[in-house]
This record gives structure tokens, sequence and C-alpha cells, in this order.
């Protein structure tokens, strides 16, 4: 397992290809110091006896101990350790850890890459194999690739007037293949090591050029990095964990990009047969992905809920009934979030290639109650805090020689508590609440992973709503028996035998 000094060390020998505005800069810009002070958690925990249980794991491959960011599931016992992992490593930095989208990716690969060698006579499975096990021995760092640009929202792949608005693959050679396209709103492209490029959305026979799916460094030849970060500034007296925090949000440009086969995983414009596996994919990420939030979501609640708790006591209104009803919201949706995650763990199933896949309605209800609560909790947070979060002076008028002493006199609120105290807990908050970062923060608390409507549209797909209205028939005299009646357990693994049933059948009807 790597250090982080070492990651670091990677970084600096990477080729200069992201763009800040119209700057060309390196990965030691200042202002991607933040998101990168974030994966530091990642790696110092993996390495410290407190959380090595957590953060390690032993891999399926070759059964040495790794980081459990590059591991794949192999059990039910591993689901819950990476939930409560990303849980714990997101109270840290009060926020996103930044690192379970290339591990959601890796193991949404294991499944499909599996299900098309068997369908098909493919190598992906192999060929994803060999990737992971590289992946695991140097201890990367991936961004997730997988939202296109969609141009026309009511239009298919293959129907744009632009044919570049989804990612593509424009030529495919003996040796590899040629992609062109963007991808948006990617997290921590330009501090990660490699990318994980996978599909967005289902596939029809007419999109076989959209239905890919790929691994690059991130300083790939082509690939070109447009960054928007967010980063706090650094205060010059009252330094906190979270004044070294950020983010950074990427297009990730592919400009007539070479992708050598060992690390294509997906390539429907060879074999259009391919097609229908790109949305299995995209499924199968977001439902890893998703599964994650149930892990980072109750904790950024969390630390709201704390927040909270704290600024009420400062402003000595922690007694207040309508403060403890705000504070037991926060935490009951917090528990039940995590408990949605936990449940589609021990609801889980193991796939043909071993991997182990949450239950999808369990995984997505609780993403979906997550992202429809966020703004409310930023709304108790701000209502517990008062204005003072937007309008706090800059430090320097608490440390300045003609008016600090008067800036600190006019923070007081609780008398049992230091000024100093007062100030540092209202700086914290704005930092959670009112900066870029939390601006950004707020967005990705409810369409990060998908947005409520697509867990909506997922769970819908998957429930059975002519066996739930039966109980109702039988309730109301409709129907005279009630057959016993559980929710069956759903993962995509099951659909996927639907699916390759349903391919073989029509081959069948199509050779006859």
């Amino acid at each position: 397992m790597r250090t982080y000094e070492q990651y670091i060390e990677k970084l600096k020998s990477m080729k200069p290809n992201v763009f800040i505005g119209d700057e060309k800069v390196d990965r030691s810009d200042p202002r991607l110091q933040g998101g990168m002070r974030i994966i530091k958690e990642t790696f110092d925990c993996a390495h410290s006896e407190e959380f090595a249980d957590l953060c390690t794991a032993t891999s399926h491959i070759t059964g040495n101990k790794i980081n459990r960011f590059t591991h794949i599931h192999q059990s039910e016992e591993d689901l819950l350790k990476k939930q409560l992992m990303t849980r714990l490593l997101c109270h840290r930095v009060g926020g996103c850890i930044q690192r379970c989208m290339g591990c959601d990716a890796l193991n949404g690969l294991s499944v499909i890459t599996y299900e098309m060698d068997q369908a098909l006579g493919t190598d992906y499975y192999q060929r994803f194999l060999k990737y992971a096990e590289f992946f695991q021995e140097n201890d990367l760092v991936a961004s997730a690739a997988q939202t296109d640009p969609k141009g026309d929202r009511l239009k298919r792949p293959h129907e744009q007037e632009d044919p570049d608005q989804y990612l593509r693959v424009i030529e495919t050679r003996e040796d590899g293949i040629v992609v062109r396209g963007c991808k948006i709103n990617i997290t921590n492209t330009p501090y990660a090591d490699e990318m994980i490029v996978v599909p967005c959305r289902y596939m029809g026979p007419e999109d076989k050029d959209y239905a890919v799916a790929f691994a690059l460094p991130c300083d790939w030849e082509g690939v070109k990095l447009l960054t928007r970060p967010a980063y706090i500034r650094i205060p010059e007296k009252f330094d906190t964990p979270t004044s070294h925090i950020g983010d950074a949000e990427t297009f990730i440009l592919f400009d007539d990009v070479f992708v050598p086969n060992e690390r294509v995983f997906l390539n429907g414009h060879v074999d259009p047969r391919q097609t229908p596996y790109a949305g299995f994919l995209a499924l199968m990420f977001a439902h890893y992905h998703r599964h994650s939030y149930t892990g980072c979501k109750p904790a950024v609640t969390e630390v709201i809920a704390s927040a909270a708790a704290l600024v009420a006591e400062y402003n000595g209104i922690e007694r207040a009934s309508h403060v403890q009803d705000k504070l037991s919201h926060l935490i009951g949706t917090a528990e039940l979030v995590f408990a949605a995650g936990e449940s589609s763990a021990k609801h889980s199933e193991k796939a043909p290639s071993g991997t182990q896949v949450p239950d999808e309605i369990l995984t997505n209800a609780g993403r979906r109650l997550a992202g429809e609560m966020i703004y409310d909790e930023y709304k108790i947070l701000a209502d517990l805090s008062g204005g003072l979060i937007a309008t706090l002076p800059y430090e320097g008028s608490f440390t300045s020689e003609e008016v600090g002493e008067l800036a600190m006199k006019y923070l007081k609120r609780n008398p049992r508590v230091k000024p100093e105290y007062i100030y540092r807990c209202f700086k914290g908050i704005e930092t959670l609440a009112v900066s870029e970062l939390a601006g950004l923060m707020q967005v990705a608390g409810l369409h990060g992973g998908g947005s409520p409507q697509m867990e909506t549209i997922t769970m819908m797909m998957r429930y059975d709503l002519e066996k739930l209205k039966d109980i109702s028939k039988y309730l109301f005299g409709i129907k005279s028996r009630l057959k016993r009646y559980e929710r069956p357990t759903v993962t995509p693994r099951k659909q996927l035998e639907k699916f390759r049933k349903a391919m073989q059948a029509k081959e069948k009807r199509q050779n006859n």
C-alpha cells in the first residue's frame, strides 16, 4: 500500500493537462491542494492501527493486503465495512472523501465484464482482472467518468445533431480504439492517478458507437481536464482541519484519444451485441456508488448535526424544544440512510463473478432520502446559527491590534464560552454552509450519484406493483385469498440473468 507522500510524488510526475480558466497548470497548483488533503486521509488511515480493520482488505486476486478503496467486494462484510469506512472518514474531512467513485466503478466492471464474457465469448473479464491487480498493487486513486454532456435531452445518443454530445468510439483498430467526446461533472480527476470511464445510460442498437468503457491515466495523450476548483481561504491564526479541504470538478475532454485494447472493457462499435450491456454497466456503477452514499451522506448529516448542536450551545438555546426537534430530525435522517445501506448489504447477493451486489431498492431508497433532505438539513443549520455565518468579518478584524479586542467583545454569546471558540464555531459553519465549497457540496448532495428522480426511476423499474396491489385487493374483498407477501430481494444480478436468457432465446429464434 502506498503512503500519501508516494501518492504526491506520483502526481508531481504527471504531465500538465489541467486547465483552470485559461491557465494550464500542473498538479502542484495550490488550488488543487485541498482535494489532495482529503485523499490523504484514505492513505493515512489505512496505515493507522485505529482504522486498519476498516481501511484495508485482502485482495481476492493476489491474497495481498490492500487499501479497501481498491477492493472488489466479496461478501456482505465487505459491503458493510466499506459503508462504515466511508462514514468515518467523511467525519474527518467534513464531507465527501472523494475516493469511493473509483472503487464503485471497479466493482461495477467486475460484474458486467464477467457477464459479457459468459454470454458473448469476449475476454473483457480477464482484461479487467489484470487491470484490477495493477490498480490494487499500485494503490491507485481513480476518478469515475460517467456523465456525458447529453446535448438535446429528448434525443438518444445517435440522434444528436452533434454526434460528440455522448462519448463515442470513432475507430476500432487492431491494437485498441479511438474515442472522442467529453465527460462532465467529474470529481477529483486532476489529483487522481487514473480515470475509469463508463456509459451513463441505456443504449439502443443504433447507439452502438456510444457503448464504451475503458480506463486511462489522467494525463494520457489527448486528454484535457477543464477544472473548477473549490477551496477555502487558509487563515493566518485560527487554523482548522476544514481550512485545508477542497474539491475539483472537471470536464474531461477526449480529443481523439487512443485507448489500448488491454484497457478497453466494452466496445459496441466492434460488436453491436455488446450495446445492451452499456445500460447495465451504467446502472451497476450507479448502484455501487449509491450504496457508498449510504455511508457518506449520514456522515455529512452528522457533521451538520454536530455543528448545529454546538452553535445552539454557543448561542445559549440548546435546551429549547424547537432545537431538540431540529437535532432529532438530523440524527434520524442520518441513521435511516445508514440503516438502508446496512440492510441493503445484508440482503446482498453474490454475482456469478463472485462480486457481492447490494439490494437495489434499499440502496436507492436510502440515497433518495438523503438527496431529498439535504437542503432541509442546511436550513436547520442556518436557522440555529443565525445570519452571522454569512456576515462574519474577516479573520484580520479579530486579530487586529486596533479593533480585535472590540470585535471579540461583540462576538460574545454564551458567557461560559470563550469568544475565540465562538469565532471558530461560526467560521467553521461558514465553511460548511456558505463558502464556495459549501455551495458545491449542497448541489452534490442532491445530484451526486443520481438525483432523487433517478433513484425513483430505478426503484419503480424493480418494484413489483402488481404483487403490492394484491394486499389491497384482499383487504377490499376483490380477491378472496392473499398469498404470503414479502418484497423480494432485488439485485441487478437477477436483471442480468433475465436479460441473458432473453438474449439467448432471441438468438435461438434467429438461428431457427
